[in-house]
């Protein structure tokens, strides 16, 4: 078996089953970070916030495409852009190495060999490998998995590579993929099965990508995970199959049909089969997911210093984007009531201790982004001018994307079962 850093990017795949099993784990997880310097306030680049906002539209357009390809319907509604079609080989966009990152681990292959990981070495039995594995990078925005395989030569120097061949569970399909992103990373290679293990869950059978070649923006100094695994419901994958949690849930591997983030500065995890009830406050909050494409929600309103500038909106919530994210014309709107000067894309400034009070209300409760989050980093060498947590992008319409700056504020469960999203308050 291969312990392997992963890029985990979650718009889970729905699926009704729950047989109860006596295991649930969490896998904890570190954040790399290339936005801000290593305490998390320091000067920021905005053109390395643009560029990343130019990725997640690109993403949620290469979502939009493969849920019509595979679905025949319309993911977004008409007053967004999102639905324009893009080139038809990929699938997600992967922000560039100025994305921040949220790291985790998995297991994959049959039986339990030793491998060496990119951050870690193992020279560990299988139950050691399962409970004590290195760190996968985790985000909520699109379904497949992929990783190097032992054909990828120099384009996966320094990644730690997966070989169906010294793995007895593995299967090959026959079949070929590409993955083409928005800031023009590729990966291409031929489709296996195999046995693939999240937090010690394992689901069997499991269709990954092993690629034969990575494009420079995978490589080891660009993209610090050795691959990437998705999570999102089915209709937005590329390869036409489950993803690794829906398997699970599907073979009766993981006690409930859920798993949730906390997202933090420390004791961050992903908790698979449940929720962790020591890191939130009851209750929950319950928000149904309005189409299975991404994680996507209706919100109800976004107000800042009290006033009230959004209401009714299409929320995806996506640990695999930084900031929260809106079209140009509502976060101007928003930074308008507190005099915020725009740098540039989308990217707003203001004193650094002049953070506003921004909610975003879901599900009839208001959650409240802290100053702390919002706060974004220094911008000039003043050192008394920051950037905001908000953005905004072109072509965005009605739909809102809450990531990092949000989710960091509230304890999230994704509920497969019952296709909706929860929200409580960290403990």
């Amino acid at each position: 078996m291969r312990a392997l850093s992963v890029f985990l990017i979650a718009a889970l795949q729905v699926l009704a089953i729950t047989l109860p099993q006596p295991q649930h784990l969490s896998i904890p997880l570190t954040k790399r970070s290339t936005l801000r310097t290593a305490d998390g306030h320091g000067s920021v680049d905005p053109t390395s916030i643009m560029a990343h906002i130019s990725s997640t539209v690109v993403k949620l357009q290469r979502g939009a495409a493969a849920f019509e390809r595979n679905t025949g319907a319309v993911l977004f509604s008409e007053s967004s852009s999102l639905t324009k079609r893009v080139a038809a080989s990929g699938s997600d966009p992967l922000a560039d190495d100025s994305n921040e990152r949220w790291y985790g681990h998995i297991e994959v292959g049959t039986p339990p060999f030793t491998f060496t990981s990119l951050h870690f070495r193992l020279d560990r039995t299988m139950h050691d490998v399962l409970m004590r594995a290195p760190p996968v990078d985790c985000d909520t925005g699109s379904t497949d998995f992929f990783l190097p395989g032992p054909s990828c030569g120099d384009s996966c120097s320094g990644h730690d590579v997966y070989n169906p061949n010294s793995s007895s569970s593995a299967e090959p399909l026959g079949k070929t993929f590409m993955v083409e992103y928005g800031d023009g990373s590729m990966a291409t290679g031929d489709l296996y099965t195999d046995t693939v293990s999240l937090a010690g869950c394992n689901a069997n059978a499991q269709t990954l990508g092993v690629a034969s070649l990575y494009s420079y923006g995978f490589s080891s100094e660009n993209f610090g995970a050795d691959g990437l695994m998705g999570m999102a419901f089915e209709s937005i994958s590329a390869y036409g199959a489950n993803s690794v949690f829906q398997t699970l849930v599907s073979q009766g591997a993981v006690p409930e049909p859920v798993f949730a983030f906390k997202l933090a500065s420390s004791g961050s995890e992903l908790y698979v089969g449940g929720v962790n009830s020591a890191l939130y406050r009851d209750p929950f909050t319950y928000t149904p997911v309005t189409k299975q494409g991404y994680w996507q929600v209706t919100g109800d309103a976004i107000a800042i210093n009290g006033k009230q500038i959004v209401n009714e909106f299409s929320a995806i919530i996506d640990t695999g984007t930084t900031l929260i994210l809106g079209d140009t014309t509502y976060v101007s709107q928003l930074y308008a009531v507190i005099n915020a000067t725009e740098v540039g894309g989308g990217v707003y400034s203001l004193p650094c201790d002049a953070m506003p009070n921004v909610t975003i209300t879901l599900g009839g409760k208001s959650f409240a982004i802290s100053a702390e989050t919002f706060n974004f980093g220094t911008y000039g060498s003043s050192g008394n001018t920051c950037l905001g947590g908000i953005a905004g992008g072109d072509g965005l319409g009605d739909v809102w994307v809450l990531g990092d700056v949000f989710m960091r504020n509230v304890y999230t469960a994704f509920d497969v079962g019952n296709s909706r999203v929860g929200f409580a308050d960290l403990a």
